[in-house]
């Protein structure tokens, strides 16, 4: 279920402050990693690092970061085909007949796509915390979802 390249899109939302925290976030890790790992050598302190070590604090900095960009990688399609959600990891396109609404349920963190039989699909490309721009989503979104339902 994953939408096909040639898919045109009415509508594409992606987060706007989650993907800076997570750019700032990805940062700060991967250079202190760095860092700690280029100075582990500088002065004892009882136990014999190799640079094997400093080039693996370095390495899991760079990893954990890479984790960390995952944050960033939230958007929301909608067209034609159906409703494209990517979260963290994969991308799922939900065909029309599936779809019933998109709320945002009081508390949340973020949307959901609701599905038939309780279902849902969270969608992380629209969050509280970008205010403004979640409630202008939330009603693109709901417009096209009643043009194409009906």
């Amino acid at each position: 279920m994953s939408a096909s390249p040639g898919t045109e899109w009415d509508l594409v939302v992606r987060p706007h402050l989650a993907p800076r925290f997570a750019y700032g976030a990805a940062f700060v890790i991967a250079a202190a990693h760095i860092t700690v790992g280029a100075l582990l050598k500088v002065k004892s302190s009882g136990v014999i690092f190799q640079t094997a070590d400093q080039v693996a604090i370095g390495a899991l900095g760079i990893v954990i970061a890479c984790v960390v960009l995952l944050f960033a990688r939230p958007r929301l399609r909608v067209g034609p085909a159906g409703v494209s959600v990517r979260n963290l990891v994969g991308d799922k396109l939900v065909d029309w007949e599936q779809v019933q609404d998109l709320s945002f349920h009081r508390g949340a963190r973020w949307a959901r796509l609701d599905l038939p039989d309780d279902e849902y699909i969270p969608v992380m490309a629209i969050q509280a915390i970008d205010k403004a721009r979640a409630v202008d989503a939330m009603d693109g979104v709901r417009t096209l979802i009643d043009k194409y339902k009906s």
